[in-house]
């Protein structure tokens, strides 16, 4: 079972995630979690948040144990690029460029193991009319 996790538009440079995901794509989610606590890189809170609510949406919509979760994908890609200006001498300028990053994490687990209610299938009998005067029919 596959659960997917987004961040759009993340105010750090997509390189500099990077760093941080190959630190932790080979843990597994919770012990990655427990590492971004502690890790004093920009990229970490961001990142932090997007693998929570992806532990999140496991625990809550498939009913998926968190031991048994792995990192399936982490992709890195660019997001917009803010366009910002930096007056010079003799009247010109330099852009600055803000740059973003997308972040999507992809866990894959185990479907929990829970309890199969077996449906009783209730006999059905097809009621036959009845006949007679006192039901208001000939016969």
């Amino acid at each position: 079972m596959e659960v997917r996790a987004v961040s759009r538009n993340i105010r750090v440079s997509p390189y500099k995630v990077r760093l941080v995901v190959n630190e932790i794509k080979k843990m597994q989610p919770g012990d990655a979690v427990k590492m971004l606590n502690f890790t004093q890189q920009a990229a970490s809170k961001p990142l932090k948040k997007v693998v929570m609510s992806a532990i999140a949406n496991a625990k809550n919509n498939n009913n998926l144990n968190e031991n048994s979760l792995t990192f399936k994908e982490i992709q890195i890609g660019h997001g917009l690029t803010f366009k910002r200006y930096r007056p010079i001498s003799r009247g010109r300028v330099h852009d600055i460029k803000k740059i973003t990053s997308h972040i999507r994490v992809v866990l894959e687990g185990k479907e929990a193991e829970s309890k199969k209610v077996e449906e009783k299938k209730e006999d059905t009998k097809k009621l036959e009319a009845k006949k007679g005067k006192e039901n208001g029919t000939k016969g």
